[in-house]
């Protein structure tokens, strides 16, 4: 594996009545397409320093619906995060690629990959956000209106990257991020703010936290992964509880539920895995891959 490589190149999908953004690595070699998806609240540009290792392979890192460049409203349904996903591979025509996501971006591919088959070959699953069955139980709201996610209150506005790495480099969980990503987070994860003066987040506050609100939206998602034949690895980080965003929110027994599916434990690791150690990350996809 190498880290040189040059910058992707941003196409945009309509689906969903959103245009979707997708940052597309060009092809050195004759690799399967890998397809990234991120977690709540980032961007697909966060897996830079993963896809730089693999330059034999094309590479498809999406911006889900209301983050990224993928502007939205907010969301009460993460199914259709999937649908978005779906119509892109049907767009583009990619099959038989590797499924890479992490938390809300690995649900997202397991659904994705459950309701369209042929379109993944193998998946690697970072800690995907799929609970127990008893968590989708309940009909109530994790959050309402009046009881919003605390994600609504986080900081929109920066004068710049820099003020935005300054503020939160020594803060938990960013001061656990490899140096890298975290830069590629705060360059990427900024547009230009909708007052003409310096910059905001990418991902609203109010996109973020209904998110976090509609996380029990998708109770088939234990149904879906059954209907997954494909080989299939879960890596799960150290659960503390679920209020703690460090803390693995994933099923064990979610592995077993998949034909071809296996477990990795990482208790030596947070919930943000690919963000502490891309290169372990990196790593441990290249060896499931067969590289």
């Amino acid at each position: 594996m190498t880290t040189a490589r040059i910058a992707p190149q941003t196409r945009f999908y309509t689906t969903g009545g959103i245009d979707l953004a997708v940052h597309e690595w060009a092809c050195e070699g004759s690799g399967a397409p890998l397809v990234f998806a991120h977690a709540t609240g980032f961007h697909g540009r966060v897996w830079d320093a993963i896809a730089e290792r693999f330059p034999a392979h094309p590479v498809y890192a999406i911006d889900l619906r209301g983050h990224g460049l993928s502007r939205a409203a907010p969301i009460d349904d993460w199914r259709v995060l999937a649908s978005d996903v779906a119509d892109f591979l049907k767009q583009s025509g990619i099959t038989g690629a590797v499924g890479i996501g992490h938390s809300m971006g690995a649900h997202t591919l397991l659904q994705v990959a459950a309701d369209n088959p042929g379109r993944f070959a193998k998946l690697v699953l970072f800690d995907p956000v799929i609970l127990a069955p008893e968590f989708y139980a309940p009909s109530d709201a994790l959050y309402t209106a009046d009881n919003p996610h605390p994600a609504i209150r986080r900081k929109r506005d920066f004068a710049s990257a820099e003020a935005m790495i300054e503020r939160f480099s020594s803060r938990d969980p960013y001061d656990l991020f490899d140096a890298r990503v975290f830069e590629d987070y705060c360059r990427h994860g900024l547009v230009p703010a909708v007052s003409g003066a310096g910059m905001e987040l990418a991902c609203a506050p109010e996109v973020e936290a209904s998110v976090y609100a509609s996380s029990r939206s998708n109770p088939g998602i234990l149904d879906a992964a059954t209907r997954v034949d494909i080989p299939a690895l879960v890596v799960r980080a150290k659960y503390t509880t679920l209020n703690d965003f460090k803390s693995s929110p994933t099923w064990p027994e979610l592995a077993a539920r998949m034909p071809q599916g296996s477990d990795l434990y990482r208790p030596d690791m947070t919930h943000f895995h690919p963000f502490q150690d891309p290169a372990d990350a990196a790593r441990i996809i290249a060896e499931f891959i067969g590289e």
